[in-house]
C-alpha cells in the first residue's frame, strides 16, 4: 500500500533523502519529468494538452523528529525537537537513530528518584534523553554521534478503514499527490514534494518562486480534534468528515475562487467535505501565495488524529475522497483562467 510505504519511510526536515527516493521511484512511470532542486524539493511535471495554464500542487515530504546535539557521560543522547512536538507524548517512545535506524527509547530518571514537587509536572524534552543501551559516552558513540537525527519508530497498520502510523503529516498529502499525478489534465500539472515545511515552509517558497504558477494547492494532513472532552469544544476537523478545506489560517487567506471551486465540485460530485474550523497553524500555502507577485492558493487536507505525535490515525475514506475531490477540481481549473480575484 502506497500510504504504508510512505509512512514507514524516514524523512525528517532537512534529511528527506529516503522519502524523496521512494516518491521518485513511484512517480517515474507516470510523469514526463522528475527532478530535484538545490534545496531538495522534488518536482514532477505532467504535461497537459489544451492550454497554457500552470497549476502547482504541493505536499511536504518532511516529518517531525529529533536532532542529537550532545551525548552525556552516561551515554544518553540529548536532543532538540525538529518541528512542533508536545513534550507529553515523548516519554518511553521508541525511536530510530541515524541512517542505520538504530533502536532507542526516550527516557529520563525513574519517577521514584524525582522530588515530590516534580512528579505532577510535564517533563521538558531538555530533561529527557534517548537511551540506546549504552553504558558511557564512548559506548554511545558506537551507535550515534552529535548531529545525527532520530524519528519515531512507529510502523503503519490498518484495521478496516482506519489506519495508524507515523508522519501522516504529510505523507497522506504526498500519497494524494502521487495518485493525482497518475491522471491526465487539460493543462500542465506541476507536482512538488517540498522540504523543510516543519521548520517554516522553506521548500515551498523556493519551489513557487521557481515555477511562478497561476494557481496552487497545498495538500496536507491536518488536526482532527474530534475526541471526547470535558466540555463541548468544536474540533478543527472531524475524522471521517471528508477532506478539509482551509479558508484561513495564520499563514494564508485562501483564494476565494479556489475555495468556491472546491466546494462546488464536492457538492456536484457528492463528495463529503468540511472546512477547517480553526485558524491556527500554517501550511505550504503560506509560502507559496507570497512568491513573486503572488500566487492564488488554497490548502486541502486529510483529517488526522494525534498529529505530530508518535502515532497518527486517519480514515482511509477521507484519503480517498481527498484524491477524488482534487481530481475533479483540477479537471475544472481552466474555468478560472482569466478570472479576477473576488
Amino acid at each position: 500500500m502506497l500510504l504504508e510505504k510512505l509512512s514507514n519511510a524516514a524523512g525528517i526536515s532537512g534529511y528527506e533523502t529516503e522519502i524523496r527516493n521512494i516518491i521518485r521511484d513511484e512517480l517515474k512511470p507516470h510523469v514526463d519529468k522528475v527532478y530535484t532542486d538545490t534545496i531538495g524539493n522534488l518536482f514532477a511535471t505532467k504535461k497537459g494538452t489544451e492550454n497554457n495554464l500552470k497549476v502547482m500542487v504541493a505536499a511536504h515530504m518532511d516529518e517531525v523528529g529529533f536532532f542529537i546535539d550532545s551525548i552525556d557521560s552516561k551515554g544518553f543522547l540529548k536532543f532538540k525537537k525538529i518541528g512542533g512536538i508536545d513534550d507529553r507524548v515523548l516519554l518511553s517512545k521508541r525511536v530510530m537513530v541515524g541512517e542505520k535506524k538504530s533502536p532507542g527509547v526516550i527516557g529520563l530518571k525513574p519517577i521514584h528518584l524525582k522530588s515530590s514537587g516534580d512528579r505532577g509536572k510535564v517533563v521538558k524534552s531538555d530533561d529527557m534523553g534517548i537511551d540506546v543501551g549504552a553504558s558511557s559516552k564512548d559506548d554511545a558513540k558506537k551507535t550515534a554521534k552529535e548531529g545525527y537525527t532520530a524519528i519515531f519508530a512507529t510502523k503503519f497498520s490498518q484495521s478496516g478503514d482506519i489506519a495508524t502510523g507515523k508522519a501522516f503529516d504529510d505523507r497522506a498529502g504526498c500519497a494524494v499527490l502521487i495518485e493525482l499525478l497518475k491522471g491526465s489534465y487539460p493543462f500542465t500539472l506541476h507536482g512538488v514534494f517540498t522540504v523543510q515545511e516543519e521548520l517554516g515552509l522553506r521548500g515551498a517558497g523556493v519551489a513557487a518562486y521557481a515555477l511562478n504558477p497561476d494557481f496552487a494547492f497545498a495538500l496536507e494532513g491536518t488536526t482532527a480534534g474530534d475526541m471526547p472532552t470535558k466540555r463541548d469544544v468544536s474540533p478543527s476537523t472531524n475524522m471521517g468528515g471528508g477532506p478539509a478545506i482551509t479558508v484561513m489560517d495564520r499563514s494564508v487567506i485562501s483564494d476565494k475562487r479556489l475555495v468556491k471551486l472546491l466546494v462546488n465540485t464536492a457538492e456536484k460530485e457528492g463528495i463529503p467535505y468540511q472546512f477547517k474550523r480553526t485558524v491556527t497553524g500554517g501550511t505550504d500555502s503560506g509560502a507559496i501565495h507570497r512568491a513573486r507577485s503572488g500566487v492564488p492558493s488554497v490548502t486541502v487536507a486529510v483529517p488526522i488524529r494525534y498529529i505530530h505525535s508518535p502515532v497518527g490515525m486517519l480514515n482511509l475514506k477521507d484519503f480517498q475522497n481527498t484524491v477524488k475531490l482534487m481530481e475533479k477540481t483540477l479537471q475544472r481549473m481552466p474555468e478560472l483562467e482569466g478570472s479576477e480575484r473576488g
